[in-house]
């Protein structure tokens, strides 16, 4: 299957989504343009913070767990590779692991690890929806002179 799709080889560009997470977020969610954003997508996988709220105040809790509890386990599993590495090495890091190295040092790693699983969700979104590899930028267009 893995061979034969070129969305698993995008997703597969993304820190922290293997060859695993790849084939079972393709087999799962079939047709991601279903979706019409990322929150959407990360909700849908139950990694969006739950809300109870009434009147002027706003409750933003655990996360809500509403959806595949395997897909969330596996992108969970990801941000925490992806939190292990950042540590680990040492000089310039990418904004994703400098992010998440910040979330560990405010919240805790068991936050930063579900917090990082939330953007790695709406990232694969983007990357699977864009059809484009993670990191790549989108060519830009230059606008013709009007007459």
């Amino acid at each position: 299957m893995a061979r034969g799709s070129d969305s698993i080889g995008r997703l597969r560009t993304i820190s922290g989504v293997g060859l695993l997470t790849a084939t079972a977020l393709v087999a799962f969610v079939g047709d991601v343009q279903r979706f019409p954003s990322g929150r959407h997508f990360a909700s849908y996988l139950g990694l969006t913070p739950r809300e109870t709220s009434s009147g002027l105040r706003r409750r933003l809790g655990a996360i809500s767990k509403r959806g595949d509890p395997y897909l969330r386990m596996l992108l969970i599993h990801g941000a925490r590779s992806v939190l292990c590495h950042a540590k680990r090495t040492k000089g310039k890091r990418d904004p994703l692991r400098a992010w998440a190295l910040e979330r560990e040092r405010a919240r805790g790693h068991n936050k930063a690890a579900v917090a990082l699983a939330n953007k790695l969700a709406r990232i694969v979104w983007a990357v699977w929806r864009h059809g484009r590899p993670f990191g790549t930028t989108p060519p830009i267009q230059e606008e013709s002179p009007t007459e």
